[in-house]
C-alpha cells in the first residue's frame, strides 16, 4: 500500500494516516483504502443502495484519477463507504466533464473504532499504460475537511492536477 500524505494546507484531525492501492484488471481495477485514527469522530457516510451518486466528494469518499498514455484526457471515479460511486471523463484539466461509461462500480467498507477500510472493485474501460492518482476526502463530525492524496500541486488542494497522478502502472 502506499502512503498518502496530508495536504499542508489542512490541520491535523481524527485521521493519522491514509494508505490505498490499485491493482489494474482485466476489465478495470481494484482499489483499496485504509484510514487509521479515531474513526468515530469523522463522518461516514451510512450505507445505501450503490448506485451513481453525484456530490459524494462533499464528505468523507476516496477518489481514483485515471490519465492515459498519450493524451490530456482523463477518467474520476469518486468512491463513498455508503457504496455509492460516481465516474466522469474529462478533455483536459475540468474541461468538459460528463458521466463516464461504467459497467460497475462493487464497494465494500468496513467500520472499526481505529480503521475504516473501503475496497473497490471497477469494471470500466481503463487503458493503460496510465498514471493514477489516489486521494481522500475525510471530513470529521465538526465539519472540518481534510485532503489527502500521493502528492500536492503547490496552493490549494486540486486532485484535478496531474502532480497527484503519481502511480504508474505499465501493465495490467
Amino acid at each position: 500500500m502506499r502512503t498518502l500524505k496530508l495536504h499542508p494546507d489542512c490541520e491535523a484531525g481524527p485521521v493519522q494516516s491514509v494508505k490505498a492501492t490499485l491493482v489494474p484488471t482485466a476489465h478495470g481495477c481494484k482499489a483499496s483504502f485504509k484510514l487509521e485514527g479515531d474513526i468515530a469522530a469523522i463522518k461516514v457516510p451510512v450505507a445505501q443502495a450503490p448506485e451513481r451518486t453525484d456530490f459524494l466528494w462533499k464528505t468523507t469518499c476516496f477518489e481514483i484519477f485515471w490519465q492515459p498514455d498519450g493524451g490530456s484526457d482523463y477518467r474520476e471515479f469518486n468512491l463513498s463507504p455508503s457504496s455509492r460511486w460516481a465516474a466522469y471523463d474529462f478533455d483536459d484539466f475540468r474541461e468538459n466533464a460528463r458521466d463516464a461509461p461504467v459497467q460497475s462500480v462493487a464497494i465494500t467498507s468496513k467500520q472499526y473504532a481505529d480503521n475504516l477500510a473501503l475496497d473497490a472493485a471497477i469494471d470500466s474501460d481503463l487503458s493503460v499504460p496510465a498514471k493514477v492518482a489516489l486521494n481522500a476526502i475525510i471530513e470529521d463530525t465538526h465539519g472540518n475537511i481534510q485532503y489527502w492524496a500521493l502528492a500536492f500541486q503547490d496552493g490549494k488542494a486540486d486532485f484535478h492536477s496531474e502532480v497527484c497522478r503519481q502511480l504508474r502502472l505499465e501493465s495490467r
